[in-house]
């Protein structure tokens, strides 16, 4: 079933504008992404390789981080929950949420931790290598008990419209945290949202949506993947009565979203990927789940919200690495579409 027939075409506007100033928790693993650009002339002489002349050297927000920088480019109000070294990474990830407005008295500096640092050698857009820092292992109970407890506060004090968890399996979320943040979440009656990542062997329960890919989906399911369409379906079944959520959004990349919803068609209700040429879909999946919680949190159904995910995501995918999407860039989409 396509869910362009089913939703309201005319609510899509309002809800985009309804989600002026909605405040939304992200909590999850903050990474800073440093890319370093250049022109490749010649190979060198001890091995194989290119020989990069750096020509320019520069730092963007990445993993929770960029859906961060979602919300606000979508007009809302970011509050950053997650943990940084007391390095040069960490404070330049501390003046960048600042810089970015992003509200970041959330976020641990921990002496005895590194930053996760991705660092990318590229020769015009074409990337060479990336070169990894990090530390994946769990942060310590001190450390998620002060977390849950600032999280808490803000949504005690009707501060929190939703919070989503952002898993990139580097330490800061596991099963305790994440179900102790959506427990809490659940209590205040604020949406909760996690983009999964099976590295991480975890089972949350009773969230609002579950928001895996397609590859991801197969291991939370324990199961190989599968071409039968009553293969996924099953899979995503299973993971839903297992998991006790209501919605699980499954992103398909080219092939674009399926919904399952516990009040929805059990085989999921399809959204194709709005066609456009691709250059780069990292990034796609932060998209999309800051425009689900910024649009639940502005009273959509799930299957608006979802909607204009994809909408969303079709804009990232046509944006060299991770980016951001503004309001103003769906509502376009929209009018193209003969949606608005």
């Amino acid at each position: 079933m396509n869910m362009m027939m089913e939703c309201f075409p005319q609510k899509l506007s309002g809800i985009l504008g309804n989600m002026t100033g909605k405040r939304i928790a992200v909590i999850g693993d903050i990474i800073l992404d440093r890319y370093i650009r250049g022109s490749v002339e010649r190979i060198s002489p001890e091995a194989p390789i290119p020989i990069v002349q750096a020509q320019e050297t520069f730092v963007r927000l990445g993993g929770a981080a960029n859906v961060m920088q979602n919300v606000i480019a979508l007009g809302g109000a970011a509050f950053a929950f997650g943990i940084v070294g007391d390095d040069d990474a960490g404070h330049e990830v501390i003046s960048q949420l600042c810089r970015n407005k992003i509200e970041c008295s959330g976020v641990i500096t921990a002496v005895t931790r590194e930053t996760t640092v991705k660092t990318r050698i590229l020769s015009g857009s074409q990337q060479l290598l990336r070169i990894d820092k990090e530390n994946t292992s769990p942060i310590n109970d001190d450390q998620k008990e002060l977390l849950i407890v600032r999280l808490t506060r803000l949504l005690a004090d009707n501060q929190i419209d939703a919070v989503v968890l952002e898993d990139y399996a580097k330490g800061v979320l596991d099963q305790e945290i994440s179900q102790a943040i959506v427990d809490t979440a659940n209590h205040y009656g604020v949406f909760s949202l996690l983009d999964p990542n099976p590295r991480n062997h975890m089972r949350v329960k009773k969230l609002t949506v579950l928001k895996p890919n397609y590859r991801e989906l197969w291991a939370l399911g324990g199961v190989l993947p599968s071409s039968n369409r009553a293969d996924l379906v099953r899979a995503a079944s299973t993971i839903m009565q297992d998991w006790e959520i209501e919605n699980l959004v499954l992103t398909l990349a080219q092939d674009g979203i399926l919904l399952f919803s516990r009040t929805g068609d059990p085989a999921g209700s399809a959204l194709p990927a709005v066609a456009r040429e691709v250059y780069d879909v990292s990034g796609a999946g932060d998209t999309v789940i800051a425009v689900i919680a910024m649009a639940l949190a502005a009273h959509a159904e799930i299957r608006e919200a979802v909607l204009l995910g994809n909408l969303a995501a079709g804009i990232a995918v046509g944006k060299l690495g991770t980016s951001t999407v503004s309001s103003l860039e769906i509502q376009q989409e929209l009018a193209k579409n003969n949606l608005s």
